[in-house]
């Protein structure tokens, strides 16, 4: 029997190469995004439905499964990738803003999550495999939000992987991280408060921030590909495996984060941000 993926924001990046791989791979697909602008994309051919989902509306979920079991009768696994990262000084951000950040990288997971799993208890068994990241693992400055979402999520599929192992339900996470590869937050938005005035104080925090961003930046990113391949081991090999991490770690965050003790790892870390 083919097997049946829902992948939540496929309309670029991890989500998008995911689609089109487990579509190569024989997988019925079920490609979901907010937007469906940008479904053009992705191959057209029976084994794949574009469908809208927003992860923060329960109808366009609950809509999006529905529309997956009448294409193929049922789904076998789901691949919670959708979300975003927010850059800049916490204090610079809104309390709309950080409502935001949890509402799609963790409340999301969840409400996706939720609706799916009658379905998969009622077939026995599934899968679920969340995209975290490194900023899980391990903090940086400047995405204090991203960090905070990212680590609940990280905890959040921990536990739910003990409740579900007993009902025969999978639940994996696949971490991509690395490099720094982007600074879309400028110095000057970065260091204005919420409602708009300079946060002068911060200055010279930034400017040193955004000078160890730039060294740190990985001379390449990690491929959406690649992580869609990863993506795929997880769900075919068979393992009980919980995380499955890719990038670079030339840094060495994540071997800081595993091996050191606690105040070594944050001293280590301090030593990139110095104050």
């Amino acid at each position: 029997m083919t097997s049946t993926i829902l992948i939540t924001g496929t309309s670029s990046g991890i989500g998008r190469a995911a689609a089109r791989l487990f579509a190569e791979k024989g997988w019925n697909v079920i490609a979901t995004m907010r937007d469906l602008k940008d479904a053009d994309a992705l191959p057209e051919g029976d084994s794949l439905l574009t469908t809208r989902l927003d992860v923060q509306d329960p109808d366009s979920i609950r809509a999006a499964i529905d529309a997956g079991i009448a294409r193929f009768s049922r789904i076998d696994a789901l691949v919670n990738n959708a979300g975003y990262g927010q850059w800049g000084l916490f204090e610079a951000l809104t309390p709309e803003r950080v409502q935001a950040q949890f509402d799609v990288n963790l409340f999301g997971v969840m409400n996706v999550t939720r609706a799916l799993l009658p379905h998969f208890r009622a077939n026995g068994g599934g899968a679920v495999l969340n995209v975290s990241s490194g900023a899980g693992l391990f903090t940086l400055p400047m995405i204090s939000l991203y960090c905070a979402s990212k680590f609940a999520l990280e905890g959040f599929t921990e536990a739910l992987s003990y409740e579900l192992g007993p009902q025969n339900i999978e639940v994996k996470l696949v971490i991509p991280h690395g490099g720094v590869t982007s600074t879309r937050f400028g110095e000057n938005q970065a260091a204005r408060g919420a409602d708009g005035s300079p946060l002068s104080d911060y200055q010279p925090f930034v400017d040193r921030t955004l000078a160890a961003f730039a060294r740190m930046a990985a001379e390449s990113s990690i491929a959406a590909e690649d992580v869609a391949t990863l993506i795929h081991t997880a769900l075919t090999d068979g393992s009980d495996r919980l995380r499955y991490l890719i990038g670079d770690d030339a840094r060495g965050f994540v071997k800081a984060r595993r091996t050191l003790p606690d105040q070594d790892y944050v001293d280590y870390m301090r030593g990139y941000f110095p104050a």
